[in-house]
């Protein structure tokens, strides 16, 4: 389901989030976890995710945990009310408790993940399974840090305010620029925010554990953890490599998204032309969105608006491309080109064994991906590679964001159950590294 504007509600923010006004002195920031996570409470979770209504000798056999041990995470994980049991598929003449299949109980519970975007931002619930119930989009606003993110907050706080049949966990942010996963602050020159603190703003009004991430890591994170591919631990390395309206890329590594403390790198000034595009001479410049638009308006494929600002968009081009528009195609075929030549000098400094590609730029024109891909094949010297497109489309932003809301439950599900307050009593003593009974 989706929507486009925010409906107001008489709840307030702490009911709705399920607080108590007091319960915590400050916010809790938690750095997003972007991997995926070994220990026996969170694979036994991920095992019912992936493989439930499931019984717990198959829980054993996939995550190579003693019985003994799955059967303590799985019982601590039904208090949790994380597991329910589903009697109706036990084993006819089996006898016993652990001979039920046990599922992820998804309906009580919603993580809140919000995609703050250079134009659009979106705010997307999402249940335990990383499945999308509900996005509305809400243009990001253009003012300072201060205000801006009190406007966010106030959105976030009302839409959330939707959801008052489930219980909110958790929030993930995914935003371009410098993040500092540990503090929840953001520098993004593009916004004109230094320091700005989004983290501890949306906690601070939310009343939830907030983590928050680069997006184009988050949207890295979203292929592992939640893609058609089925990961384990000792996944290989990974090369993720994202285009839009700005370019970037991640690396995962070992089953886990590599995330420097100094922020992400960037590919923005990599070495590009096209006299077609245009540009300043690097990549950034030649295929983002506005850059392709602009060429667009210059041959009149699209028609542009007073002073030269543009009336359409990226779709809008598409659309005429569809219709046989020679000009349009040939635009889109050589950002397509140019993608493909920078996605094969990734890959031949990189060398991952695996690539995959997201971003608008790669899957609102699907038809241009065979350019893509002939380019790549050119320019690289290495062996040849395929080149996946994401699992998620057009809504791999809305995945990231997401993900970074489900990391931490995916990673600690007794830990993040106690963090969101959705606990109302103690759980039994389970370590939570617990590997072998």
């Amino acid at each position: 389901m989706r929507s486009n504007t925010l409906t107001p509600s008489h709840r307030s923010p702490n009911r709705a989030a399920g607080q108590t006004g007091n319960r915590r002195s400050r916010p809790q920031i938690l750095p997003p976890a972007l991997h995926i996570p070994d220990s026996a409470a969170a694979s036994v979770f991920r095992a019912v995710r992936l493989h439930g209504p499931v019984g717990r000798d198959v829980i054993a056999r996939v995550t190579s945990l003693s019985i003994a041990t799955v059967n303590r995470q799985v019982i601590a994980l039904l208090d949790a009310g994380l597991l329910r049991e589903r009697a109706d598929l036990a084993v006819s003449g089996a006898i016993g408790r652990p001979r039920v299949p046990v599922e992820i109980n998804h309906e009580p519970f919603v993580t809140l993940g919000i995609h703050i975007g250079a134009k659009t931002t979106s705010i997307v619930a999402t249940d335990l399974f990383g499945r999308t119930l509900d996005t509305v989009e809400t243009p990001t606003p253009l003012s300072p840090a201060g205000p801006a993110l009190a406007s966010l907050a106030e959105s976030a706080g009302r839409y959330l305010q939707r959801w008052h049949r489930r219980r909110p966990l958790w929030v993930g942010v995914a935003i371009g620029g410098t993040v500092d996963g540990a503090t929840g602050h953001v520098d993004h020159p593009r916004l004109g925010w230094r320091q700005a603190p989004v983290g501890p703003v949306l906690a601070d009004a939310l009343h939830l554990p907030v983590s928050v991430a680069s997006h184009v890591d988050a949207m890295a994170g979203a292929e592992l953890l939640l893609g058609m591919r089925r990961f384990r631990p000792s996944s290989p390395t990974s090369l993720y490599v994202y285009a839009r309206e700005t370019v970037g890329y991640a690396l995962v590594i070992g089953g886990r998204v590599h995330c420097p403390a100094s922020g992400p790198g960037t590919i923005a000034t990599l070495p590009a032309y096209s006299e077609l595009l245009g540009g300043t001479g690097q990549l950034e410049s030649t295929v983002s969105d506005e850059a392709v638009l602009a060429a667009a308006r210059r041959l009149k494929v699209v028609p542009g608006g007073p002073a030269g600002r543009a009336t359409t968009g990226v779709t809008d081009l598409v659309r005429v491309a569809r219709a046989g528009n020679p000009q349009a195609q040939e635009l889109l075929a050589e950002r397509a080109r140019v993608l493909g030549e920078a996605v094969a000098l990734l890959r031949d400094m990189l060398n991952p064994d695996e690539l995959v590609v997201g971003g608008q730029a790669f899957t609102e024109y699907p038809e241009a991906m065979e350019h893509v891909e002939r380019a790549f094949a050119a320019r690289s010297v290495l062996s040849p590679r395929d080149i996946r497109v994401t699992a998620f489309g057009n809504r791999v932003q809305e995945a990231g964001a997401g993900t970074v809301s489900l990391g931490g439950l995916y990673a600690n599900p007794l830990g993040a159950m106690r963090r969101a307050g959705a606990l109302d009593a103690p759980l039994r003593d389970v370590p939570a590294d617990e590997s072998s009974a």
